[in-house]
């Protein structure tokens, strides 16, 4: 793929220190976002089942922070733990339901890793939540996963597979995370699934870093209509929320 005449606007997968184990605040990652360029900006801090992750109040009370800063939209959400083979979450669903959005994803401090048949069934089962619009770092090599029939339900309910810069890192923790990501692209591309690019950025400095993942995208040979970074009215219409920031 392509980068040179596209602009890389949008990250969906952020962390305040509100997550606990993450070092900037709301408003220094809003600036740095600017700083670099963005135009959407998504904050997702972990769910309550995490070590040191937010109270279910804090989910709550999102609603009284400005959608709009320093020109850039903003999505305020979480990241659900996935804590069982039938994709139950870590926050309940009348909290999930008033979020801008949810990304889901498998965390060993939450569900212990199982078959690549548990694994898949747990995130097939979260991907059935309305409110669950991404899937966090499927290229946890932890998790064995089948890719084929992670990325056509995908393209089925309408959900982001997410290509995470962090995990991607040498210095990351999650083993093959891109031998993994390669073989996820592949099937993305069968199944004509869009994917979006993360930071995973759990300090500042972090926000709106994708180098890595375009490294991936460009290695699978992902088309570029595919990676919808570059517009967020895409991933607003793609994940069925309002264009409209008072919507």
């Amino acid at each position: 793929m392509d980068f040179s005449n596209k602009r890389d606007v949008v990250d969906l997968h952020t962390h305040t220190i509100a997550s606990g184990h993450a070092y900037s605040t709301i408003q220094e990652m809003i600036a740095g976002a600017a700083e670099c360029g963005l135009e959407l900006l998504g904050f997702t801090e972990h769910a309550p089942a995490a070590p040191g992750a937010c109270h279910e109040s804090y989910f709550r009370n999102l609603r009284v922070i400005p959608r709009r800063q320093q020109g850039i939209r903003l999505l305020f959400g979480a990241e659900l733990n996935i804590i069982s083979c039938d994709g139950s979450t870590d926050l309940r669903d009348e909290v999930s339901e008033r979020l801008d959005f949810c990304i889901a994803s498998l965390h060993v401090f939450c569900m212990a890793p199982g078959s690549a048949v548990q694994n898949t069934a747990a995130v097939l089962g979260a991907m059935k939540k309305p409110w669950v619009k991404v899937i966090g770092h499927p290229d946890d090599g932890r998790y064995p996963l089948d890719y084929d029939t992670i990325a056509a339900a995908a393209a089925e309910h309408r959900v982001l597979l997410e290509i995470n810069n962090a995990s991607l890192d040498p210095q990351g923790f999650r083993p093959r995370a891109w031998e993994n990501s390669l073989a996820l692209l592949q099937f993305c591309r069968k199944y004509r699934t869009p994917v979006v690019m993360s930071s995973d950025a759990h300090v500042v400095q972090a926000v709106g870093a994708h180098e890595l993942c375009r490294e991936a995208i460009a290695a699978a040979g992902m088309p570029e209509e595919l990676v919808l970074n570059d517009s967020p009215q895409r991933v607003l219409e793609y994940m069925g929320l309002p264009l409209d920031i008072n919507g």
